[in-house]
């Protein structure tokens, strides 16, 4: 199967490439870097070229700048027309868990391309992942270089990288389903553990400070709605596991 990975060069990219190339798939990784694929979904330049004889996409790119809407929104249609033109049977979206309940910017925008998708012209499927651990960890080292952690109250349910690009290539090897699979980590942990745990396996100097937070953000973190209790895929790899075999950060 000629599948092309959008955002192929990224995080999740890479690893749903080398996964599906390892099933036997034929692989094409699309990015504006890509050495050999490049693309602007806020063009749409590279994309009818790449796309020529895929059967199957899958959208990884990713984008939270002010920009994100031109990239995820205004793109994924330019992504959709190609990928019907070129005789595309599956368009799988990746996405997040409770985008469409956390009132944030971001993931307003991920709501918005999701219904681009299902109103679509491509048979599609949306996975939806919660955050991924190397995430969690980039966000905290970023904080930690200021020696000071903020920690909101709330939950999150954080999700290995490796295991969402197994579930990815999965769904991307099998027919659309015309809805979306969830994928979570294993267990619901507060941000303030998270943020120890991660202190502890780095060894990084940096005071915990909690801070409230507002308003309907606050609430729908606390609430766990970036959560999923019952996800379709559940991956095994806590956390603490995750980091306590990663570099520092």
């Amino acid at each position: 199967m000629k599948i092309a990975i959008v955002g192929g060069t990224g995080t999740l990219g890479r690893q749903v490439t080398a996964e599906l190339r390892g099933r036997g798939h034929e692989v094409r990784a699309l990015s504006r870097h890509a050495p050999e694929c490049q693309v602007d979904l806020t063009t749409g330049a590279g994309l009818d070229a790449a796309l020529s004889g895929c059967e199957v996409v899958v959208d990884a790119s990713n984008n939270s700048s002010r920009t994100a809407a031109a990239t995820l929104v205004e793109g994924t249609r330019r992504l959709l027309a190609a990928g019907q033109q070129a005789g595309v049977s599956h368009h799988v979206c990746v996405s997040i868990v409770g985008c469409d309940r956390m009132p944030v910017g971001y993931y307003r925008v991920k709501t918005e391309q999701e219904d681009v998708v299902a109103r679509g012209p491509v048979p599609w499927t949306i996975v939806r992942a919660t955050q991924f651990h190397e995430f969690v960890a980039a966000m905290l080292g970023a904080a930690a270089r200021y020696r000071v952690v903020p920690v909101p109250r709330g939950v999150m349910q954080p999700v290995a990288v490796a295991e969402a690009a197994r579930a990815v290539a999965g769904v991307a090897a099998g027919g659309p389903l015309r809805g979306r699979v969830e994928v979570a980590g294993p267990e619901v942990t507060s941000i303030g553990d998270l943020a120890a745990t991660w202190r502890r396996a780095t060894g990084r100097r940096a005071l915990l400070l909690p801070v409230p937070v507002p308003g309907q953000v606050g609430r729908a973190l606390r609430d766990g709605e970036l959560t999923s209790a019952h996800p379709d895929i559940r991956g095994d790899q806590t956390f603490a596991a995750w980091a306590a075999g990663s570099p520092g950060e």
